[in-house]
């Protein structure tokens, strides 16, 4: 106690000979004392300039509180975070270590003139935001058409701006269809699956760093099927991929069954795969090689809590494989004509015309050139050889 006492007596007796001192040149401020905005945790400095100190002294003091910090070199107040510092007598400083917001107003820096002359600035200390657990949404589990409200609820200086927004990108289906909604709620009326996924809630007051909370929306709803061809064809042996496509969350079971009726495993003729991509499934069922009891209605199920749906495939027979082609039997039938009947004109003494042979060429070819052989070679008959003779060679064909 005598220390602090005997520095408390000396300044007081330092400042009362400077005020008796009618001789001395009165100091003056070398410019306003400057305000200051801070972080909470950071350091602030205040800068006193004083020209022609002479023997007075500087004082820094707490204004709204009244309370005196420092006098000249010593630190008066109990506060631990408080030191002063000076440059000659002409630049003095008040550090406030660490501050916090209830470091917040007016400082004074104060020299001992008769009347007594300050200068004045303000401590502003902010606090980057802060999302309060307690008061804001957690991942929330609702049923598709229900009414869901989000909030987040957030802390300081200055007041924070929250904001909303998809974690994954893209519009926040309302109304509006933003892409980021602003407020401490988010409301969405009749919710949808499309709703479903991460949402993010982002406070931000200009002081860095901004932070964010992360919130599930999960959405059930029952599952539904839908398939692009219902109706397909096949021949035995083929090998062949059905697919059907479903949406459901929970996610469902997923099974095939046959047209017996009797669920589908995989074994050596089936192969049952389940592809997911979020709340989508697609359900693929490959058939090895096609089989005569396989004809019929497949049907693929999905089944969660909330419901049970399918879908049907019917699978139709079909003669042979689309890749192989089938015996062209109008070209068959022009080839036999044509050695039949280049038989009869050999018969007759008749000499093949060339038209006749192209029989390698194309169908519209081959039609035309058997139109026109055909009508050649009877024009020819008629007029050489007569009816009887005719009906005699053509006798004499059908019996070889």
């Amino acid at each position: 106690m005598l220390p602090v006492l005997a520095v408390t007596v000396f300044c007081i007796a330092t400042w009362a000979s400077a005020l008796n001192d009618p001789l001395s040149d009165l100091p003056r401020f070398g410019k306003p004392l400057n305000n200051l905005t801070v972080s909470v945790g950071r350091e602030a400095i205040f800068t006193c300039i004083v020209e022609n100190l002479g023997p007075y002294k500087v004082a820094w003091l707490r204004v709204d509180t009244q309370t005196i910090l420092t006098i000249a070199t010593h630190v008066i107040t109990k506060n631990h975070r408080i030191a002063v510092t000076h440059s000659g007598h002409r630049i003095w400083s008040l550090h406030i270590r660490d501050t916090r917001e209830t470091d917040r107003g007016w400082y004074m820096c104060q020299v001992n003139t008769d009347p007594m002359s300050s200068n004045t600035g303000f401590l502003e200390v902010v606090v980057p935001p802060d999302i309060l657990d307690d008061s804001t949404s957690t991942d929330m589990v609702v049923r598709e058409g229900s009414n869901v409200t989000l909030r987040c609820a957030a802390t300081g200086t200055p007041e924070p701006t929250v904001t909303w927004r998809r974690e994954v990108g893209g519009a926040i289906t309302l109304s509006n269809s933003h892409e980021v909604v602003q407020g401490s709620v988010l409301e969405i009326t009749r919710v949808t699956r499309a709703h479903m996924g991460p949402y993010l809630c982002i406070a931000s007051n200009g002081v860095p760093p901004a932070v964010s909370k992360r919130i599930v929306l999960i959405v059930h709803f029952q599952p539904m099927v839908w398939i692009e061809n219902q109706l397909v064809g096949a021949y035995e042996g083929q090998t062949l991929v059905l697919e059907c496509h479903s949406e459901a969350y929970p996610r469902p079971i997923t099974y095939w069954t046959r047209p017996s009726n009797e669920t589908i495993a995989n074994d050596n003729n089936y192969k049952v795969e389940a592809i997911p991509k979020g709340y989508e499934i697609t359900m693929r069922l490959t058939v090895i090689s096609v089989r005569p009891q396989d004809f019929g209605s497949f049907r693929c199920v999905a089944t969660n809590s909330l419901g049970e749906t399918d879908g049907k495939i019917k699978l139709y027979r079909i003669d042979g494989s689309p890749t192989t082609r089938r015996p062209n039997t109008r070209r068959d039938s022009k080839n036999s004509w044509k050695i039949d009947h280049s038989h009869a004109r050999n018969t007759a003494g008749m000499k093949d015309e060339p038209v006749l042979k192209a029989v390698d060429d194309d169908d519209e070819q081959l039609h035309f050139q058997s139109a026109t052989a055909s009508s050649f070679f009877h024009r020819h008959l008629l007029a050489n050889l007569g009816v009887a003779a005719i009906t005699a060679i053509l006798a004499g064909g059908l019996s070889t």
